[in-house]
């Protein structure tokens, strides 16, 4: 009669009784299993690495942990304009070119009707010009008053008043051409379709808008907006109106940021300012507006809520005086008695201690009730 002997593990000790396969995961207190008998698809039996790789599950159980790796941070998307739009100077001529061309086409159009013979006698003898041939105008002269007529108007038609503050944005046929920012009499191509921006420093004082306090209730605040044009292509052409743009801009930020009471605490107002500057100058710089500042300059609550906060307000006014007075008057009834005893002017028991404090206390609540307004 033949023993069968099968190899046990050695930490599940000699196993009597027929021989049966090797377990892979000994009991619940195993605490790592290889990788690659985890995902192993052949039935074949495969060599096991020296030293394999493990993957540690929960103490008990048969779950795998979900491995997670971690995702780029999302960043805030900031609109943006084409790229390929920036304001840049446009090319531009004194206006005294102007000026010569459109006196040079005057003289043009003067000489040739001397030339077909259309002006008065007592004009050409007042110029000192020779007589002219009274033969009337040809096709040449009507070529030379075409000439001169076309230099005339452009040279009057281009010029333009450059002034401080102001900027001028320039476009051919919806293609933006420049922008000029000089002082002075300029020369601008008439053909050029021209828009005019202001980039001074400009400040807005925004009407009521809805916003929250740090509890979220519904507030009306008023902001105050210091900002410019800084890059006068992508306010203007990037976008439909920038200054209807930025007041959108102050309003999503008004919903973001918490904004508080007047007579809260200083750093909270400067934090909320800050806030919503950093926002709204986040938002607006993608379309060429610079944000120096956005400000509250006025909050009061919302007409449907107004009545109720200040009910509440007054019940925690009234709560806080009461409790000042309160304090107050413990604070005088216990004066009181302790320089009675510690003088030696009575001396009190326990019952009597509590009958003075009793009326002690009730006196000076009578006074200070009186007293109130």
């Amino acid at each position: 009669m033949s023993t069968t002997t099968s190899h046990t593990p050695e930490s599940e000790g000699p196993v009597e009784g027929p021989s049966r396969p090797v377990r892979l995961i000994q009991n619940e207190a195993t605490t790592e299993i290889p990788v690659h008998l985890l995902f192993r698809d052949d039935p074949d039996p495969v060599s096991v690495p020296p030293k394999p790789a493990v993957v540690a599950r929960r103490q008990g159980t048969g779950e795998q942990p979900r491995l997670r790796r971690p995702g780029p941070a999302r960043a805030r998307t900031v609109p943006q304009t084409d790229p390929g739009l920036a304001e840049c100077p446009a090319r531009v001529l004194p206006g005294i070119a102007g000026v010569l061309a459109g006196l040079g086409g005057v003289a043009g159009c003067l000489a040739t009707s001397w030339w077909a013979g259309a002006l008065p006698r007592f004009t050409v003898t007042a110029l000192g010009l020779p007589g002219a041939a009274d033969a009337g105008p040809g096709p040449a002269q009507w070529a030379a008053y075409a000439g001169a007529g076309a230099l005339g108007a452009l040279g009057f038609a281009g010029l333009a008043r450059g002034t401080a503050g102001r900027a001028c944005v320039l476009a051919l046929f919806g293609r933006y051409q420049g922008t000029v920012r000089r002082t002075g009499l300029l020369w601008v191509n008439p053909l050029l379709r021209r828009r005019r921006v202001d980039v001074r420093l400009r400040h807005w004082r925004s009407e009521p808008m809805p916003a929250a306090d740090g509890h979220g209730v519904a507030l009306r605040v008023v902001v105050l907006v210091v900002w410019r044009v800084r890059d006068t292509a992508r306010a203007v052409l990037g976008v439909a109106d920038h200054e209807a743009y930025l007041r959108d801009c102050v309003e999503a930020a008004l919903a973001r940021v918490p904004v508080n009471m007047p007579g809260g605490a200083r750093g909270a107002v400067d934090a909320a300012g800050e806030a919503l500057t950093r926002l709204v100058a986040a938002d607006a710089v993608g379309i060429g507006l610079e944000v120096f500042s956005v400000q509250p300059v006025r909050a009061e609550y919302a007409p449907e809520v107004a009545a109720a906060m200040h009910r509440r307000r007054v019940a925690a006014l009234d709560a806080q005086q009461r409790s000042s007075m309160l304090t107050s008057v413990v604070d005088s009834v216990e004066d009181t008695v302790t320089r009675l005893t510690m003088r030696g002017l009575v001396e009190l028991d326990d019952y009597e201690r509590k009958v003075l404090v009793r009326d002690l206390t009730v006196a000076f609540c009578s006074g200070r009730t009186e007293s109130a307004p």
